[in-house]
C-alpha cells in the first residue's frame, strides 16, 4: 500500500470503483492522483478488482472527502464511483465480444496473405483495398487507445494504450506514406496488416484477460447467490400467527422467520421450534449437513434439509454472517500483498523506460543501416511488446483466486498481507481449549475434603459458577442440575486471571481455581494431593474449591477438588500430522497444569508444550518464539487468546470462538476443525507460489521480448500476439488455484472413490 508520512491509526476508510484502468502504470496515476488530495493519509489500488482503498483523516467529512478524490480520479483520466455497503459484491458485466470479431473479420483479409503463403498462393489485396480495411480497425475498434493514451499523455504519464497507440499508428502512417509515394511505381510492401492486427490481438487479448478476471470472483459471485430476496415472517394478529413473505430488508432482528424444507435460510437466527439438519457448505466449507435442534445458532444463506424451523432473527443486513464474509473476501482480494510493492516502483518507470527503448531502436538502425523504414517497424515492435498488465495482474489475480477458493473451503484470509506471511509459517501455536479439544468438558470427578459432602462441594462451586460463562462453569452448572441442587446466590463476584474466580457465597468468600491459586494462597491440598496427580495424569483439568478465611495470602481451607474431562477432537491428531508433513513445528499453550497438558499433547504426537500459561503469558511465549526466528501462526478461539493473536506473525481464529478472536486474527477458520490450519498454510503457500510464477514470467516476458524486438528479431504482429497473449497468460496461470482443495475435502472424495460400488437395488 501506497502511504504518506502522515498517521492513519483513525484513518475514515473510503471505496471507490474506479473505471478505464488498463495497466500496472495506471495504477500508479491513480494512486498518486489520490495521495495529493489533502487530508489521505494512505490510497491502494488493485487492478484486477478496480477498486481503490483510500484512508483519510476524520476530521474532514466523509462525503466532502469522496467528492475530492472521485474529481481527482477523473482529472487524472478516469472514471469512479463510491462503494457502499448498500451495493456488496457489486461486479462488472462480461466484456463484449463483438469488438473482436469486428476487427477480426477486417483484418483476416490483410494477415491472409501470411497464410496463404505458406500454402503456396500468391495474393496480396491492393493497397487501397488495404488501407479501406486497415482505417476502421486503427482509428473506428482502436480509437479506444488513442483516448486513453491522450488522458495518460495529459496527466504526464504513460500506459498501455499509449504503447499500442503510438506503435499502430506509425506502422499505419508509414504504410499510407509508402502508398502515397509509389502510387505509380507499383505497390510498395505495405505495414497495414501489422497495424490491424496488433490492434485486434490486443483486442482480443483484453477480451480473454476480462473474462478470466471474472473467473476470480466466482467465490464473491456465489457468496452473493446465498442471499435469499424474501422471507417468511410470523405476524400475530388478534393472538393468531399468520406468515407473511416480505423482502428480506424489512425484517428485523427479534422477529419469527418460518424455514420450510429445502429452502435457503435467509437470515441468521437462533431456532425456536422444529428441528433438521443445515447444509453450510458455502459458508463454513462443511460437507455434511449438520443437525439443528432448539436453541441452536443457524447462518443466513444455508439450505434446510428436512425439517420445518421456526427461527428468531439475531442479525440482519451487514451484520450477518453471510455479510461479514462477503466483505473480508472483498476486502482481501482489494488489499495489495506486500510483495507488490516491487511491482509499483518497476511499472512507474516502465512506459518511459519502453519509449526510450523504442526511440533508441529508431536512432540506431536509422544510423546503422540508413534504413529508416525498417528502423520504424522495429520500434513499432518494441512498442508493442512491452506489457505493463502482465506486471500488473499477476499478484492481484492471484490473490482474489486464492482467497476465493479457501472461502469456499470455509477458510477466510482477511487481508493479502496474511495470506503473504502465513507461506512462510515454521511454527505453529495451539490453545489447547475449544481448539484442539472439543471444548466441551464435563465433570467426572468430586472429592470433597474431609468434614464436607460431594454435593456440598458442587453447590458451592455452582454457585461461583454462576457469574462466568466459561466452558468449565456450563459443566459444573449442568452436573448441579441434573442433581436437583438448590444453588445459593454468589455477590461480589471477580475474575482472578489465569488462576479462576472468587465470590461471597452465604457469608463465606469462596475461591475456585487451578493449582496455581492453591499454591498462591498457601493452602495444603492434603489427601487430596494424590488423587490430583492421578487425575491430572489422566489428562483430566483440576479445579480447587477454597473458602478464605481471611483475605491474607495462607488463610483459607481446602473445601475439594473438581475434575474435568475434556475430549480431543478426532480430527485434532490428524491436523499435527498433517503440519509436520508440511514441516512446521507445533507447540501447545495452555492455562491448565502439566499432566493434563501432557496427556493431550502426548496423545496428539506434539513434542512441544507449555502448561499453566497466562493469557498474558501465551503473547511472551509467542514473542520469545519469534525472537528465536520462528515466524509464528497463533490458533486460538476465545477472548484471552486476543493478545497472543496479535501478537503473531499470523493470528488464526477459530469462528467457533468469540468475535473478539475473529477481529483480531488475521485468518478465520469458519469451522473448529484444526485441519483448516495446515489447509490455510498450504494455500498461502501455492498462491505465494503463483504470485512468484507470474511475476516471473511476467518480468522475463519484457526482458526478454524487447530487447528481441529491439534487435529486429520480431515481426510486430508476433510482438501484439504475444503482448496479449502475456496478460492472459498471467491471469490463467492463477485461475489453476482454482483447482486447490482442502485436505478433508480430499480425503472425503479419496474415500468415496475407494468405497466399493453398492448394488442396484
Amino acid at each position: 500500500m501506497k502511504t504518506t508520512p502522515q498517521a492513519a491509526d483513525t484513518a475514515v476508510g473510503i471505496e471507490l470503483q474506479v473505471g478505464g484502468m488498463t495497466c500496472a502504470s495506471c495504477v500508479a496515476r491513480v494512486e498518486k492522483a489520490l495521495l495529493k488530495v489533502p487530508g489521505v493519509s494512505a490510497a491502494s489500488v488493485n487492478l484486477a478488482t478496480e477498486r481503490a482503498t483510500v484512508d483519510a483523516t476524520p476530521s474532514i467529512q466523509k462525503a466532502a472527502m469522496t467528492a475530492a478524490l472521485l474529481a481527482a480520479v477523473e482529472k487524472a483520466g478516469y472514471t469512479a464511483t463510491a462503494v457502499t455497503t448498500a451495493t456488496p459484491g457489486t461486479e462488472s458485466p462480461p466484456p463484449p465480444w463483438w469488438p473482436v470479431a469486428l476487427s477480426a473479420a477486417f483484418t483476416l483479409p490483410l494477415v491472409a496473405p501470411m497464410l496463404l503463403a505458406g500454402l503456396g498462393i500468391a495474393w496480396m489485396p491492393g493497397g487501397w483495398v488495404q488501407l479501406a480495411l486497415a482505417a476502421p480497425v486503427q482509428f473506428g475498434l482502436g480509437w479506444r487507445f488513442y483516448r486513453e493514451g491522450w488522458k495518460a499523455v495529459r496527466a504526464g504519464t504513460g500506459n498501455m494504450d499509449l504503447l499500442v497507440a503510438l506503435g499502430t499508428s506509425a506502422a499505419f502512417g508509414l504504410s499510407v506514406y509508402l502508398l502515397l509515394r509509389h502510387a505509380d511505381h507499383g505497390m510498395p510492401h505495405l505495414y497495414f496488416e501489422a497495424s490491424a492486427a496488433v490492434i485486434t490481438l490486443v483486442l482480443l487479448g483484453k477480451w480473454l484477460e476480462g473474462r478470466a478476471k471474472r473467473q476470480t470472483t466466482d467465490a464473491i459471485r456465489a457468496l452473493n447467490a446465498l442471499r435469499p430476496a424474501t422471507a417468511r415472517v410470523l405476524r400475530s394478529e388478534a393472538g393468531v400467527d399468520t406468515e407473511v413473505e416480505v423482502p428480506v430488508g424489512q425484517v428485523r432482528v427479534g422477529d419469527r422467520v418460518v424455514v420450510r424444507p429445502g429452502e435457503r435460510i435467509a437470515v441468521d437466527g437462533q431456532i425456536l421450534d422444529g428441528r433438521s439438519h443445515v447444509d453450510e457448505s458455502l459458508i463454513t466449507g462443511e460437507s455434511m449437513p449438520v443437525a439443528k435442534a432448539v436453541g441452536d445458532r443457524v447462518t443466513g444463506g444455508a439450505i434446510n434439509a428436512e425439517g420445518l424451523l421456526t427461527l428468531k432473527t439475531v442479525a440482519i443486513g451487514a451484520e450477518t454472517t453471510l455479510a461479514r464474509i462477503i466483505r473480508m473476501v472483498e476486502s482481501a482480494q482489494a488489499a495489495k500483498a506486500p510483495i507488490q510493492r516491487i511491482v509499483d516502483r518497476v511499472s512507474a518507470v516502465f512506459v518511459p523506460v519502453v519509449l526510450g527503448v523504442a526511440l533508441i531502436t529508431l536512432v540506431g538502425w536509422v544510423l546503422a543501416t540508413g534504413h529508416w523504414e525498417q528502423a520504424v517497424i522495429n520500434a513499432v515492435s518494441v512498442l508493442v511488446i512491452a506489457c505493463p498488465c502482465a506486471l500488473g495482474l499477476a499478484t492481484p489475480t492471484a490473490i482474489m483466486v486464492g482467497t476465493g477458493v479457501a472461502a469456499r473451503q470455509g477458510i477466510l484470509i482477511k487481508d493479502a498481507q496474511a495470506l503473504e506471511v502465513a507461506h512462510a509459517v515454521t511454527t505453529v501455536a495451539f490453545d489447547k481449549t475449544g481448539t484442539l479439544t472439543e471444548g466441551r468438558p464435563s465433570l467426572v470427578a468430586i472429592h470433597p475434603a474431609p468434614g464436607q459432602t460431594r454435593d456440598d462441594v458442587l453447590r458451592l462451586a455452582a454457585a461461583l459458577q454462576q457469574t462466568s460463562d466459561h466452558p468449565l462453569a456450563h459443566a459444573v452448572l449442568d452436573q448441579a442440575r441434573a442433581n436437583g441442587l438448590a444453588v445459593p446466590e454468589a455477590r461480589d463476584a471477580s475474575a482472578l486471571p489465569g488462576r479462576g474466580l472468587e465470590a461471597t457465597v452465604a457469608g463465606q468468600v469462596l475461591a475456585l481455581g487451578s493449582s496455581r491459586l492453591l499454591h498462591e494462597l498457601g493452602v495444603d491440598a492434603g489427601a487430596l494431593a494424590i488423587e490430583a496427580d492421578r487425575l491430572q495424569t489422566q489428562g483430566r483439568t483440576v479445579s480447587w474449591l477454597i473458602r478464605k478465611t481471611s483475605t491474607d495470602s495462607g488463610h483459607a481451607d481446602l473445601l475439594g477438588l473438581l475434575a474435568f474431562g475434556d475430549a480431543v477432537k478426532p480430527s485434532a491428531r490428524a491436523a499435527v500430522a498433517r503440519l509436520h508433513e508440511l514441516g512446521v513445528k507445533t507447540v501447545m499453550l495452555t492455562g491448565d497444569n502439566r499432566g493434563s497438558a501432557e496427556a493431550v499433547a502426548r496423545e496428539l504426537g506434539m513434542q512441544d508444550f507449555r502448561a499453566e500459561v497466562l493469557p498474558a503469558d501465551k503473547a511472551a511465549v509467542v514473542q520469545a518464539l519469534r525472537a528465536s526466528g520462528e515466524v509464528v501462526a497463533m490458533i486460538g478461539d476465545g477472548i484471552n487468546d486476543a493478545p497472543a493473536l496479535a501478537a503473531a506473525d499470523v493470528g488464526i481464529a477459530m469462528s467457533t470462538g468469540t468475535d473478539v478472536a475473529m477481529e483480531t486474527a488475521g485468518i478465520t477458520l469458519m469451522r473448529g476443525d484444526p485441519r483448516l490450519v495446515a489447509d490455510a498454510i498450504d494455500v498461502s503457500r501455492r498462491t505465494y507460489a503463483t504470485i512468484q510464477r507470474g511475476l516471473f514470467w511476467a518480468f522475463a516476458y519484457n526482458v526478454v521480448g524487447i530487447p528481441l524486438a529491439a534487435f529486429g528479431l520480431l515481426n510486430p504482429v508476433i510482438a501484439g500476439g504475444a503482448m496479449a497473449l502475456s496478460s492472459v497468460s498471467v491471469v490463467g496461470n492463477a485461475l489453476l488455484l482454482r483447482r486447490w482443495r482442502a485436505s478433508a475435502e480430499r480425503q472425503a472424495a479419496s474415500a468415496i472413490a475407494e468405497s466399493p460400488p453398492t448394488a442396484a437395488a
